[in-house]
C-alpha cells in the first residue's frame, strides 16, 4: 500500500487512550507512518500535547469543537493561542458548526468558530472544520478570513455541488471510512472528481469504522488502510499511488516534516 497519514484521530478519547502505545504500534505495522490527533478542548488539547511528547509518530491539533463552545470558560481564546505556538501543534481545530445535534446553541457555536478563524489567521495555522448541516454558515464565516493558510473540511460529507465550492476557494476535503460505506455513492463522486492535490484521508477515531470492518469499535489509526484502498479503487490508482498523493498531501498541508512518512520514523520518542 505505501506508508499513511491519519490526518484527524481522537487518540485522548476513552477506547483509545487507555491503549495508546499499543494503538500506535498497530498503525505502524498497518503503515500508518503518524498521526494526527485532534483537542476537542483545552483541557483535551492539553492531554493530546502530553501524548505528542511521548510518541514521535503523533502531532496535535487544537481547538474547541463546536459541541462544546458554550461550554469554554472566559480565557479559553488566549489558552488556545498559547497552546498552538507549540510546535507539535500543527493547525487550529476542529473548529465550526454543527446544526445537526446543536449540543451548543448557535450563537455560541458561530463566536467561538469565529474566533478560532481569527487566531488561525494570526498564528498562520491551517484550519480543521467540523461542518455538519451548517454548510451556508460555514462558508460565510470562512470568507471573512480570506487570509488563511490553509482550510481542510474533515470528515467531508456534502453533496459535489457543495465540493465544487469548496475547490473553487481551494479548499481541501479529508476522507473517511464513510467512503466505503455502500450508500455513499455521492462522496466516493466527490472523491473521484475533487482535485488530487487538495485530498487527504483520516479515521476520525473513535468513529466510523470503515468496511469491512465497519463493526469493529472503537475504530483506530490502523484501519484507514481500508479508506486508502477505496480510494485508490474510486479514482483508477494504485494503492501505493494513492498512499504516497494522500501523504504528500497532509505533509504539506500541515507543515510536517517530509521524513514523517518514512518508513524509519519510530513511535517513541528517545
Amino acid at each position: 500500500m505505501g506508508l499513511l497519514i491519519d490526518t484527524h484521530c481522537h487518540l485522548t478519547s476513552a477506547g483509545l487512550c487507555e491503549q495508546a502505545e499499543a494503538v500506535l504500534a498497530r498503525a505502524a505495522a498497518a503503515g500508518v507512518g503518524h498521526c494526527l490527533t485532534v483537542g476537542q478542548d483545552p483541557a483535551d488539547s492539553a492531554a493530546a500535547l502530553e501524548l505528542a511528547a511521548r510518541q514521535a509518530n503523533v502531532s496535535v491539533v487544537a481547538g474547541v469543537h463546536p459541541h462544546l463552545a458554550a461550554r469554554v470558560a472566559e480565557g479559553w481564546d488566549r489558552e488556545l493561542a498559547e497552546r498552538c505556538r507549540d510546535p507539535r501543534v500543527r493547525a487550529v481545530g476542529e473548529t465550526g458548526l454543527d446544526y445537526h445535534y446543536d449540543f451548543s446553541d448557535r450563537a455560541s457555536q458561530q463566536r467561538v468558530f469565529r474566533r478560532q478563524l481569527a487566531l488561525a489567521a494570526d498564528l498562520g495555522r491551517p484550519v480543521v472544520i467540523h461542518c455538519r448541516e451548517a454548510h451556508a454558515d460555514v462558508m460565510a464565516a470562512l470568507a471573512e478570513f480570506p487570509n488563511l493558510v490553509g482550510v481542510v473540511f474533515h470528515c467531508y460529507s456534502g453533496t459535489l455541488d457543495q465540493a465544487r465550492e469548496l475547490a473553487a476557494r481551494g479548499y481541501w476535503i479529508s476522507l473517511t471510512g464513510v467512503l466505503t460505506f455502500k450508500k455513499a455513492e455521492e462522496l466516493r463522486q466527490v472523491a473521484k472528481w475533487y482535485p488530487a492535490d487538495r485530498i487527504m484521508l483520516e479515521t476520525d477515531a473513535p468513529y466510523l469504522s470503515p468496511e469491512p470492518v465497519r463493526n469493529v469499535r472503537p475504530n483506530e489509526p490502523a484501519l484507514l488502510v481500508h479508506t486508502a484502498a477505496r480510494l485508490a479503487e474510486v479514482r483508477g490508482l494504485g494503492p501505493a499511488e494513492a498512499a504516497a498523493l494522500t501523504t504528500a498531501n497532509a505533509v504539506r498541508f500541515f507543515g510536517l516534516p517530509p521524513g514523517l512518512g518514512s518508513s524509519d520514523h519510530g513511535s517513541n520518542r528517545p
